[in-house]
Order: C-alpha cells, then sequence, then structure tokens
C-alpha cells in the first residue's frame, strides 16, 4: 500500500520518464505517456534490425526525444559503465519499461527517485517472463490481463501496483488480447498431434501472426493461421497428411480441418510457406495455378508507384527487385499499415487489406495480387454456396444455411449450429449456423468498411437505386421458391406467403429505390448574416451500419420493410432474422449477392437473439438498431443502444382495440373482423387483440363468427385451399393455450376452440372468448395468436367505448366499423394508436407509414417518413467572399 500511494502520489504530478522497451507496445505506452502530459527523457530499445528501426524508437525520433540504441546493457554479469553513464545523463524521475525483455542492471532499476515499474502482459504469478500473454491460450485460461508491478531484481517478481484481466473467449486469439493488453512476443512451436481438439485448437491461437504454430506437410514447414473449434459434422473436402498427425488433414471450401485425438475437428484459416507466402488453406492444392497477368500501361505505372512505396519503407534495401520479400527485408506489422495506406492514397480504387500482404510478401506475387484487385477480379469470385435442398410444393427449393458475411457464406466462428423446424409436422428443415460474438463483430466490421471506404459508399445515389431494383426483380423471378421457403419455415399458408410475405416484400423494394436519387436537403435563408451574401444548405447523408433485429412472423416481409430504407437511404446493414425463421433471409442474401449488392453492404446472421441481438444493440461501431418483436427486449435495446448514443426505431407490442357499431354492414364486420383476428394464424403485430361489440348486435355477431370458423379448413399450409396453417414453433402454440386456460379461469365464455388440434405439427383451432371484462389478463395482454376476444359495450356509448379502448398499455393500431363517418371521424381521433382501420383492417401498404405509440414503440417503417432515423443532417454555410463556378445557361 505505502508503494502504492508512493507512485499514485507521484503520478498526480507531471514526472521525467526513461522509457526500456521495445516493440509496438512499448511505442503505444510511449504515445499515451507523453498525452497524460509527462515529459519523456530518453527512449532506450534495441538496435535497427536489416536497417529497420523498433517502432519505440520511430516514434520517439520523430518528437525529437532522445533515443539510444544498446545491444545489451551488461557484460560478463557486470554493468557496462558507458550505457550506465549514457542512461544516467537524462535524469529520469521514473522508469517504465513496457514489458522489457532485457536484463537490466539493478543501478538503473534503482537509479530514479521513484524507482522503475513494469507493464506485464500476465496476470502475475500465473505465467512469468517471455511470451506470458502466448502461455495464456495455450494453457486454455479463462482470464487474461496484464499487470503493473514494482521492478526488482527478478524483474518480475516485484510489489504489485495494478491488475487489470477479461475473460479469455473459446476463440480468442494473441491479436484479440492485445487490443485489449499488449503486443506478444514468443518462439514458433511446432503442433504436437496427440491432444484434444481444443488443446490443438488452445496451441494455434495462443501463437497466432506471433510467433506461429507450425507442422511438416510434403517434406516443409508450414505455419497456421486463424484456428476455430468446428462443431459439426465432417465436411467435404480432399485428405492432407501432416507429419505426426494419426489421421489425415481435409482440404475444405473454408479451410483446413485437422483432428484431435478426440475425434473433434479445428478449422484452420490460412497457410504460411517456409518462403513467406500466405495462402488461404482452401487453397492449398490450387495454390500455384495461376497464370501471371500481362500488365497493361496503366498498371505498369501502378506497380512502378508501388515498388517507389517498397523503397521508401525499405531503406535498407539497394534495389527492389520482383523477388524482394517484403517482411525478409526488414518490415514488421507496423509498414504493413504505412504501405496500404501509401497506396490508398495514389489509388483509392485499390482496396487492401492487413491479409493480402502476407498472402503476398514478394513484390512480383503482391503487383500480381494488387492488379487483380484493381481490375476487380476478385468481384468475379463465384458465389459458393451449400444449399439443403428439398423437393417439396412440387419444385426444388434450395436453402442456404450459413452465415453471411462480407459476400461469402461461412459457417459460424464456433462452428455452432441449430435445427430450424418445419411447423407443420415438427421436422428438421436444416441445421443452421447460429452466429457467435466473432461474427457479429466480424459482420460489423465488414459493413462499416464498406460504408467508409467501399464500392457502396462511393456509388451514386441511382445507380443504388438499380441495384435495388435489380434485387427486386429477382425476389420476384422467384418468389415461388420464397413463398415455399417461408411457409415451411413459419407455417405460412403458402398463397398468403405468395402475395403478402414476399408479394408485399418485392414492392417494398421496387418502392425505396425510387426513393434513393430523392433524398434532398434544403437551402435556408438566414438572419445572422446580410440579405443575399450567405448561402445556407443542408445535405441528407447516411449514418452508417444499421443493425436490424426482426421477428418471425413475416420473416422476408419485416426484412423488406427494414431493410429497403436502410440500403436506400445509402446504409450498410448487419440483420438477425429470428432464431425459428432463418431461411428465407439467407435465401434474400443470396438473392442480394446475385444482384450485384457489393461485399459487406448485407450482412446475415441467424442464431440467438440473446446473443447476437444484444452485441449488435450495444455494438460501438453500429449506429442505428431496428427492431420488431417484444416490449421488454424492445426496453432492453433502448438501455444497450445508449452505450453509443445511437439511433433506434421500435415496433413492438400491440393489444389493437376493433369497435365495432350496430350501424355497420354486419357481415362485412365480421368477414373483416375475423381476418382482423385470424390472418396469418393470429401471428400479426396489428391484430385485433380486443373488439368491442355494440350490445345490440353482439349475439349475431358471435354466431355469424362461430359458423364462418366452422368452415375454415386446418391444414397442410402448401395446400392452395388450406385456410389456416400451424402456428409458427412449439413454445409460441404451448403460450397460447396457456393464455386460453388462463382466459377460462378468469372467468371469460370459451365459446370455440381453445386447443390444440389433433394431428401432427403446431396447429391451434381459431378461438372464440366472450364476456371478457376489462380487468382480465386476456383484455390486457397480446395473444399473437388465433384468439378472438369480445367485449360487450352498451348501445350509443362511444366515450365509454373509447375509454375502454385507450386504456391498453399499447398503441400500434385500431379499427372502426361504422355506416356514419361522423362518428368514425371522431373515433379515429380518440383512439391512440398508430393507425386506425375504418370499415376494413389489415390494409398496410409500402407508401404508407407504419408504427405505434406508448409501449408499442416508435418511429415508422415505410412511406417517405422512413428517413429521419437513418440519415443525418449536414449544415453547410459559405459566406459571400468564396469563390463559387459559373455555370453558363444553356
Amino acid at each position: 500500500m505505502v508503494c502504492f500511494n508512493s507512485f499514485y502520489q507521484a503520478y498526480q504530478h507531471k514526472l521525467k520518464l526513461a522509457l526500456i522497451g521495445q516493440s509496438i507496445f512499448g511505442q503505444e505506452v510511449y504515445n499515451k505517456l507523453r498525452k497524460e502530459g509527462h515529459k519523456v527523457v530518453g527512449v532506450f530499445t534495441v538496435p535497427d534490425k536489416n536497417g529497420q528501426a523498433d517502432p519505440l524508437a520511430l516514434a520517439a525520433e520523430k518528437d525529437g526525444t532522445p533515443v539510444f540504441k544498446f545491444p545489451r546493457w551488461r557484460a560478463k554479469g557486470k554493468p557496462i559503465q558507458e550505457v550506465v553513464a549514457a542512461y544516467k545523463s537524462v535524469g529520469a524521475e521514473l522508469n517504465v519499461l513496457p514489458f522489457c525483455t532485457q536484463f537490466i542492471p539493478m543501478d538503473v532499476i534503482d537509479c530514479p527517485k521513484h524507482g522503475s515499474i513494469i507493464y506485464h502482459p500476465s496476470i502475475l504469478p500465473r505465467h512469468r517472463g517471455a511470451s506470458a500473454i502466448n502461455w495464456t491460450l495455450i494453457q486454455g485460461d479463462k482470464k487474461a490481463g496484464f499487470t503493473i508491478f514494482w521492478a526488482d531484481d527478478g524483474l518480475d517478481t516485484g510489489p504489485i501496483l495494478l491488475q487489470r484481466e477479461c475473460d479469455v473467449g473459446q476463440n480468442d486469439t494473441v491479436d484479440d488480447l492485445y487490443n485489449r493488453f499488449l503486443f506478444p512476443e514468443g518462439i514458433k512451436a511446432m503442433i504436437s498431434w496427440n491432444q484434444p481438439a481444443a488443446a490443438l485448437h488452445n496451441w494455434i491461437r495462443g501463437h497466432d501472426k506471433v510467433p506461429g504454430a507450425w507442422a511438416t506437410i510434403d517434406g516443409q514447414v508450414v505455419t497456421f493461421y486463424g484456428s476455430s473449434l468446428l462443431d459439426a459434422s465432417v465436411p467435404a473436402g480432399q485428405e492432407l497428411a501432416i507429419k505426426g498427425a494419426s489421421r489425415p488433414g481435409l482440404v475444405t471450401k473454408n479451410g483446413l480441418v485437422v483432428f484431435g485425438n478426440d475425434g473433434k475437428m479445428v478449422l484452420v484459416r490460412n497457410l504460411q510457406f517456409e518462403d513467406g507466402k500466405m495462402i488461404p488453406a482452401s487453397k492449398y492444392f490450387s495454390a500455384d495455378e495461376t497464370t501471371a497477368l500481362e500488365l497493361t500501361e496503366e498498371e505498369k505505372k501502378m506497380a512502378e508507384d508501388i515498388r517507389a512505396i517498397w523503397k521508401g519503407i525499405l531503406s535498407n534495401v539497394a534495389v527492389i527487385e520482383d523477388s524482394t520479400d517484403f517482411f525478409k527485408s526488414g518490415a514488421s506489422s507496423m509498414h504493413v499499415v504505412r504501405m496500404l495506406e501509401e497506396i490508398k492514397q495514389k489509388y483509392s480504387g485499390l482496396q487492401l487489406q492487413n491479409e493480402d500482404v502476407y498472402m503476398a510478401t514478394k513484390f512480383a506475387d503482391f503487383i500480381q495480387m494488387a492488379v487483380r484487385k484493381f481490375r476487380g477480379e476478385d468481384k468475379e469470385e463465384e458465389l459458393v454456396i451449400d444449399y439443403i435442398s428439398k423437393n417439396v410444393n412440387n419444385m426444388t427449393v434450395n436453402m442456404p444455411y450459413q452465415c453471411f458475411i462480407n459476400g461469402h457464406f461461412i459457417n459460424a466462428d464456433d462452428g455452432k449450429t441449430y435445427d430450424t423446424i418445419n411447423p407443420a409436422d415438427g421436422s428438421i428443415i436444416a441445421s443452421v449456423s447460429s452466429a457467435s460474438l466473432a461474427d457479429v463483430d466480424k459482420a460489423v466490421a465488414a459493413a462499416k468498411e464498406a460504408f467508409e471506404n467501399g464500392e457502396w459508399g462511393r456509388m451514386n445515389a441511382r445507380e443504388r437505386g438499380r441495384l435495388m431494383y435489380r434485387l427486386a426483380d429477382l425476389m420476384e423471378e422467384h418468389q415461388e421458391e420464397l413463398a415455399t421457403i417461408e411457409s415451411i419455415d413459419s407455417g405460412a399458408v403458402y398463397t398468403l406467403a405468395l402475395k403478402t410475405h414476399v408479394g408485399m416484400s418485392v414492392q417494398t423494394f421496387r418502392y425505396f429505390a425510387g426513393w434513393c436519387d430523392k433524398i434532398q436537403g434544403a437551402t435556408i435563408p438566414i438572419n445572422q448574416a446580410r440579405p443575399n451574401h450567405n448561402l445556407t444548405f443542408t445535405k441528407k447523408e447516411p449514418i452508417g451500419v444499421c443493425a436490424i433485429v426482426i421477428p418471425w412472423n413475416y420473416p422476408l416481409m419485416m426484412l423488406a420493410w427494414k431493410s429497403a430504407a436502410c440500403l436506400a437511404a445509402g446504409n450498410t446493414l448487419v440483420l438477425k432474422p429470428a432464431q425459428v425463421t432463418p431461411l428465407t433471409s439467407l435465401k434474400f442474401a443470396e438473392l442480394s449477392a446475385k444482384a450485384g449488392f457489393p461485399k459487406g453492404v448485407i450482412n446475415i446472421l441467424p442464431g440467438s437473439g440473446g446473443l447476437v441481438g444484444q452485441h449488435l444493440s450495444e455494438h460501438p461501431d453500429v449506429r442505428k438498431v431496428g427492431f420488431t418483436g417484444s416490449t421488454p427486449t424492445g426496453k432492453q435495446i433502448m438501455k444497450s443502444a445508449a452505450t453509443n448514443l445511437k439511433k433506434v426505431s421500435l415496433e413492438l407490442g400491440g393489444k389493437s382495440p376493433l369497435i365495432i357499431f350496430n350501424d355497420c354492414e354486419l357481415d362485412r364486420a365480421v368477414k373483416m373482423g375475423m381476418g382482423a383476428v385470424y390472418f396469418n394464424k393470429g401471428e400479426n403485430c396489428i391484430a385485433a387483440g380486443r373488439l368491442f361489440v355494440e350490445e345490440s348486435i353482439h349475439d349475431e355477431f358471435v354466431r355469424k363468427v362461430v359458423e364462418e370458423i366452422k368452415k375454415m379448413k386446418i391444414g397442410d399450409p402448401l395446400d392452395r385451399s388450406t385456410d389456416h396453417g400451424p402456428q409458427n414453433h412449439k413454445a409460441h402454440l404451448e403460450k397460447l393455450l396457456q393464455y386460453c386456460e388462463t382466459g377460462v379461469k378468469e372467468g371469460a365464455t370459451l365459446v370455440y376452440g381453445g386447443r390444440q388440434v389433433r394431428r401432427p405439427g403446431f396447429f391451434m383451432e381459431p378461438t372464440v372468448f366472450t364476456d371478457v371484462e376489462d380487468h382480465m389478463y386476456i383484455a390486457q395482454e397480446e395473444s399473437f395468436g388465433p384468439v378472438m376476444v369480445i367485449s360487450k359495450f352498451k348501445n350509443g356509448d362511444v366515450d365509454g367505448v373509447l375509454r375502454r379502448a385507450n386504456t391498453t398499455e399499447y398503441g400500434l393500431a385500431s379499427g372502426v366499423f361504422t355506416k356514419d363517418i361522423s362518428k368514425a371521424l371522431y373515433i379515429s381521433e380518440k383512439l391512440e394508436a398508430g393507425t386506425v382501420f375504418i370499415n376494413t383492417y389489415n390494409k398496410t401498404d409500402v407508401a404508407a407509414p407504419f408504427g405505434g405509440f406508448k409501449q408499442s414503440g416508435f418511429g415508422k417503417d415505410l412511406g417517405k417518413l422512413f428517413s429521419p432515423s437513418l440519415i443525418s443532417h449536414l449544415t453547410v454555410q459559405i459566406n459571400e467572399e468564396t469563390t463559387l463556378p459559373v455555370v453558363p445557361c444553356v
């Protein structure tokens, strides 16, 4: 405690510091200390390697800080006096050693007034010495972190000042931990194959990037990078013998699959050969099949410009030859970033990633890769899709089942899957990838990159609209397949799926495609300047990455309602479909790729709402969350979204009242009232949750409803004559049955239904309750199913029934049936709901704004009011002295 207080008190005053260390981490510590206002009086680091200065030295030299590059501090066990004298000359009050691996004499450690502190990449005393952060992963630790402590003669055994820790995820790498704490040092390590898959994965990820875990393949050392556990059936692939492994690996389309001694699998994404060349593991057998490109004159000039950039970085190399290796010539990971940024500055159309450099380390290979990217050949890459194919509804439907991230269908990072069920018979349709937190991060990063640096961000609005029209055409071309998938995955009656689920989705994309080039700003007269001397105008701009979380009742239509507006405004998106109905969203992803949407613009992540949806709502790079679902979940999303004040739009629960007066057209009211309740099996956000029927027509209304219910055909949703299909999933059916039991217990009269239909699948009888009092559970809470809840009201009691209709906490939709237009308009003004239907119901349209009040949420889908939550407003003022271009009149 005394030591800590002494350090804390010293830290409150600005100090003269000596930094002793190296690496990017040392550079970051240096920058941080200077930013805090401390004076770094000297930096002591290592001599240049291959003519390249250490990152810490580079940062210090740039600032004019004295830099000393000593190969060692001691000789034959004794301090080198010239080195110690040089150190003492700077007059440091405190030494800071950012994970220093040199042995520093105690004369130096104890010299400053406040001694020396060390940053160490471990929660001491778990791992000491070199490679500590690597061993955190190699040993399968569940916690990682760092320690700040006073240095002593053991250098990592002094009193601890401060420790910080974090959880280690199953697929975290050294880079992941470094991003939170430190930069690793380590040694290259051979893989011992007689271990369980989890231990192999820990070993590979523990040595990821630096220094690398290796094995012998075809007589050469091959280093493995980017591993994840694969929890799935053994994929198809070409066998690859690995020395020491009891079972050959498999080269698959997603990477190299290797096996632990427990039979479980690890997926490895990248391989690096002894000459430094790195390839995707999936390309192992085709790595040398690429024919060299013949460059155009423009491309030759680009190659020479890049050669000059390499020369500026590799100053120790006399001439950059085709065979010059970027890393073997002394470059480091820091130089990768510099090189790519210099290229981007000169050729903005050439978008390269760090990994591209590691996969083409020789200059000639790098130029070939860069030219292919510049030509856009990577965009012509065939979309690889593993389908689940089924012969159903007199057709073959092909259903993607993997996550869709950055233009590729891929397994979840941790390999997890779940089954999606056909509600008509309870059978498994497909095992679908269940996205992990790592997948969310990758999808958001892809969407952010597409928005900020990709083709989408540079595309003009009209071209954006053209892509959306093309996508709508493809959806229409595949409408029967989409409707069939929707039917077997959600239980929607096929004819309804064709007309509404798919049909309205197509209309929505066409409607918003037309909006793309019509999102405009305004010119504004301002008072605080001389008239006609200042020009002020606004621009409407997209906000960035939008996260969309949709429900299971209209899987494709809810996707279209939210994503079409998002794309029209120029944003990119990461969408999480409902866990129980992911298949049409993934088919949509396939069609978007075929329509030509650039990679990263659209990303689809099936999986858990509690995991994926929650992470999206709190992700710092997401700028807007659009959610349709329950009110409790909507409240949680609002709390999570506050982390970076992202915009939120919510369409939540409903208990929509439908008031039927005795002067209505009764047969029409019966027909429309039934549609208001039983449309899409009652799984409808605006379903009439409670009907108020005027006393004089109540009994006849109920009798007619029951008569019509008895005519309804309940059965296979793919049968064209079916009126009523299965509920979406088993848990929802059970909830509905409990809802009906509660209604009976509270004293409501169960006139019809309330039971599960005796047949396979999740079918429920259309249900009617009467004598429902205002205090009852079924009068207040949404069923989200085929349950008609009827209450009487006294003849002529208009204001009384209005008060009862408005007592609910929800305000999504409502309706009234009457021939009296004055009464209808009065009712529509008084009902607290976002939409009021008069003598009709369920008639939504893409041009009409849709959204609720109170606990039904806020924000609008559809119509021209979509833009406020999806754009930002930029105000520009130009003063009178600005020279504007003169445009000649024609």
